[in-house]
């Protein structure tokens, strides 16, 4: 399930709220949090900006920044993580599930990244876009104060006419007939920057899918790339979200590729499922 575009602005404005860019009509998009519009921008651009709308959804209502913390957290300057493979670690990933959502993660370093994949997957899915599986998700993935502050937030972002409309969805939130909606977070891998607790923050760098297959879409489906920071604690027994924030890339150069046919495109979403992640 779904929620910036700072190619032309920063992520955060000067009050220290996140801001966001929601893909709109002609003329650029609109900062939710009441910020002056933007000039138009190449159609390129524009295209960018709508693929990026499922971390653009998140990030809408997430909290205020922390002031003095580094988002990055962990070590001094001058350090760098380091890459640990995607490896068997002899640790249960999850004991179960919660509205299909993997819960259950052990309190460790990689029950914390484990925990981060997945709510990413799961804020970035098509769900989010359907309200009673949006509060399901919400409810799941956020602390309890985190889900009660946000649900009513997500709910007037997720149910603007203009917002759908700009993205090419009907006024009800569904795709128009002869289109699949694509809403998918892949994750390439992810880091822990700090374990301390119960609290740990970790990073996420994955790709994302979103538009519209079919012959007649507006905003066909396309990919972006962004990395996420998760503020994750320790609550009822399991890591839950309590803040996140996102920026664009890494970015790698893409290949010299024939894009897929719509009809295409539309069987391999209908076809391959997602993936549950675990470290």
């Amino acid at each position: 399930m779904s929620l910036d575009d700072e190619r032309n602005s920063g992520l955060y404005g000067g009050s220290g709220e996140t801001r966001t860019r929601l893909p709109g009509g002609e003329g650029g998009g609109q900062d939710v949090y009441g910020g002056a519009r933007r000039s138009s921008r190449s159609s390129s651009r524009s295209l960018v900006t709508v693929v990026g709308v499922v971390v653009l959804l998140i990030a809408a209502i997430a909290f205020a920044n922390r002031g003095g913390e580094d988002a990055g957290g962990g070590g001094g300057e001058g350090e760098k993580a380091e890459a640990n493979p995607t490896a068997p670690s002899g640790e249960q990933p999850v004991d179960g599930k919660t509205s299909g959502i993997p819960s259950g993660y052990s309190k460790s370093e990689q029950g914390a990244q484990s925990a981060a994949a997945n709510y990413a997957v799961a804020l970035g899915s098509a769900d989010m876009f359907k309200p009673a599986l949006r509060h399901s998700i919400v409810n799941t993935v956020y602390t309890p104060q985190a889900a009660a502050e946000r649900q009513s937030s997500l709910d007037k972002v997720y149910s603007g006419k203009e917002f759908l409309t700009g993205i090419g969805l009907n006024p009800d939130g569904s795709a128009p007939k002869g289109t699949t909606f694509v809403s998918r977070i892949i994750p390439v891998g992810t880091t822990l920057k700090k374990l301390s607790g119960n609290s740990a923050t970790v990073n996420i760098w994955y790709s994302s899918l979103f538009g519209l297959a079919g012959e007649s879409a507006k905003n066909p489906v396309s990919e972006s790339w962004y990395t996420n920071t998760y503020e994750l604690r320790w609550v009822g027994g399991d890591w839950k979200v309590a803040d996140f924030k996102q920026k664009d890339g890494p970015v790698p150069v893409g290949r010299d590729q024939r894009a897929s046919t719509a009809d295409d495109m539309a069987k391999a979403v209908e076809e391959y499922g997602g993936f549950t992640y675990a470290r």
